[in-house]
């Protein structure tokens, strides 16, 4: 009997996909406890369109994401911090830091999104990862300037 899970099931399959179990388990477990549904001819249809438009929704949010990476890709940032007289920074920069700096130059990206390759302890010319969504990420140049 085909069934379209309405939510994860160990070891038969996740939310959203259609399967094949025996009719006893799909009829006295799965739909009772709602974990299914009896896949008819509407609900197979209902369920393609509702593939169809994630599918759209992703590949606009996909699009709108490599976007704003081209963006941060071609915006340098500048922090400004207060150096020692031998050169070192007092504290490190930090991916707050650098959320503030992008905020600054129009983009809202979230100090969780942003990696630092390496502690910043120093003056100089740094590069930062930033997750944009999912698979898109964008480098991001970060110029550290003594106060």
């Amino acid at each position: 009997m085909e069934i379209l899970l309405k939510k994860d099931v160990e070891n038969l399959g996740n939310a959203g996909e259609l399967v094949n179990v025996k009719a006893g388990y799909a009829l006295n477990y799965l739909v009772p406890q709602g974990f299914a549904v009896v896949a008819t001819e509407s609900v197979k249809k209902q369920h393609a369109e509702t593939v169809r438009q994630r599918a759209h929704k992703e590949a606009k949010l996909v699009a709108d994401a490599e976007a704003l990476a081209a963006k941060i890709g071609a915006t340098p940032v500048t922090v400004t911090v207060k150096v020692s007289e031998s050169g070192k920074i007092y504290g490190s920069v930090t991916t707050a830091q650098v959320a503030e700096a992008l905020a600054a130059a129009g983009i809202e990206i979230d100090k969780k999104n942003i990696t630092l390759a390496e502690e910043i302890k120093e003056a100089g010319s740094y590069t930062a990862a930033v997750k944009v969504y999912k698979a898109v990420k964008a480098n991001v140049a970060v110029t550290v300037v003594a106060e």
